[in-house]
């Protein structure tokens, strides 16, 4: 009788866990995706190798969903920024596919 009441909240419990570290995972690429990113705008002027190089470091169907804003002056030792967003929804069905704008940036130092 116990387990009968405990049951469903445990269950709810366990896939709010699995939703946290699916999306942790993502939030990891993405930064993962951000950084190499700014190591290709560091060094490259142009912003569409930035762009390349993240989507070449994302799965898939993320590489064509994030969006990416890349900032890169002319002048050397100045920050080169890379920006990315993603709309993520939560795939549990008891969260109705609730929307989330996960972001992610990283900064690396022009070099030529």
């Amino acid at each position: 009788m116990e387990l009968a009441l405990v049951l469903p909240a445990l269950v709810l419990v366990v896939l709010a866990l699995v939703e946290v570290v699916a999306v942790a995972r993502v939030q990891i690429e993405l930064l993962g995706a951000a950084r190499e990113g700014a190591r290709v705008a560091a060094t490259n002027p142009d912003p569409a190798d930035a762009v390349a190089a993240v989507q070449s470091v994302l799965r898939m169907p993320m590489s064509q969903q994030v969006r990416v804003r890349v900032i890169r002056p002319a002048v050397v030792g100045r920050l080169a920024r890379v920006e990315l967003v993603l709309a993520h929804r939560l795939a549990a069905p008891f969260l109705g596919g609730v929307p989330l704008s996960l972001r992610a940036s990283a900064s690396m130092r022009v070099e030529r």
